[in-house]
């Protein structure tokens, strides 16, 4: 059973953020989750008012992870890294705006948060950091040029933590999701049906047909896979990339 910790989760408002948020509270840990639209986690502050404070915010702004990290406990045990990604486009369509639109929000945050919250987790010879990005990070997807592209960038970057940080009771590690049943799944079935000028149900049927599995992931298995690297049990699981994704990434 793993033992309560304090636990910072990005990303907390919606998709796989908020069930790994539900999921961690169940297991009685203390969080610290971050959003930009905090409405859904007013119902599991209700629920948890002892183990949870939300923080709003824009974690693209260099600013706000300073305050954010500053404010986190000196016995903090671990972050779950995670934020939404860029829109549903192929490369063609991409402006160089949004490439570097993009690289705020898929590296930068990532890379100035760990720096900062890496000392503690030193001082205490204890610290799990696991980034959640997508399928993508190991095989491009269809309609998703930014986050194919800029997320490999992720892998180099935490197998370098690794060799950085041998000995130290830290582990990093990336859970790459693939479709599962969130508001970033509807968005590309959206794309999907302007593309090729099919219904909604038609396109949902063409993403599905494409797994190994035959279905679209769920939230809450994704959720408790997550805990489990994020606890004590997976002291060994270091430098991996997890894919999570119905068989895809084969």
């Amino acid at each position: 059973m793993s033992v309560s910790k304090k636990i910072l989760v990005t990303g907390a408002g919606s998709g796989l953020g908020y069930a790994v948020a539900q999921n961690l509270l169940k297991s009685e840990h203390i969080l610290f989750v971050v959003a930009r639209n905090t409405g859904s986690l007013e119902k599991l502050k209700k629920a948890y008012p002892k183990q949870l404070e939300i923080i709003p915010g824009d974690l693209r702004e260099p600013a706000f992870i300073k305050d954010l990290a500053a404010k986190m406990p000196h016995d903090l045990g671990g972050a779950f890294i995670n934020a939404g990604g860029p829109p549903a486009a192929t490369l063609e369509e991409t402006s160089m705006e949004q490439w570097d639109e993009a690289y705020r929000q898929l590296i930068r945050w990532k890379v100035q948060l760990s720096q900062l919250l890496l000392p503690g987790f030193k001082r205490n010879k204890y610290g799990r950091l696991l980034y959640s990005e997508s399928t993508s990070i190991t095989r491009p997807v269809d309609n998703l040029g930014l986050s194919n592209s800029l997320r490999m960038a992720i892998i180099g970057y935490v197998k370098t933590l690794v060799l950085e940080n041998t000995n130290s009771g830290i582990t990093f590690n990336i859970i790459a999701p693939g479709y599962h049943e969130t508001k970033a799944v509807e968005r590309l079935y959206r794309k999907l049906s302007d593309q090729q000028n099919i219904s909604l149900e038609q396109a949902q049927k063409l993403l599905t047909a494409k797994i190994p599995t035959g279905s679209i992931g769920n939230a809450n298995d994704y959720a408790s896979l997550a805990a489990w690297i994020l606890s004590e049990q997976a002291a060994f699981l270091n430098g991996q990339v997890i894919n999570l994704d119905g068989g895809t990434s084969v």
